[in-house]
């Protein structure tokens, strides 16, 4: 079946780093444009990075750019997020999706969620 499986999170202290990994299975992510988005505790959902389906352009949320890289590897069919520098402000439950253009609007997939927790 179509799945996004993500693992990679977890407590980690300020100032360190943790990659986020997403499992695609049932589909190719080839065509998709990948994205990771996290919620925090008691704020909305929010767009941190994302990436074409080429890997070859991609975009951050203002508070993470240069610290976070998103990056893919269609052959595995796999998406990452590299997490640099963590600050307390990154702890929130992070997700993975998975979306293409189609006709009258968008395909989307999702993965469960891992959380991050940055605390000393």
């Amino acid at each position: 079946q179509v799945q996004l499986v993500e693992s990679g999170g977890g407590l980690v202290q300020p100032g360190r780093s943790l990659t986020l990994s997403c499992a695609a299975s049932g589909f190719l992510l080839t065509s998709y444009t990948m994205n990771w988005y996290r919620q925090a505790p008691g704020k909305e959902r929010e767009l941190v990075a994302s990436i074409d389906n080429t890997g070859s352009i991609t975009d951050y949320v203002g508070s993470v750019k240069g610290r976070f890289t998103i990056s893919r590897d269609n052959a595995l069919n796999m998406a990452y997020l590299q997490m640099n520098s963590l600050k307390p402000e990154d702890t929130a439950v992070y997700y993975c999706n998975a979306r293409v253009r189609e006709r009258g609007g968008f395909a989307n997939y999702w993965g469960q969620g891992t959380r991050v927790t940055v605390s000393s």
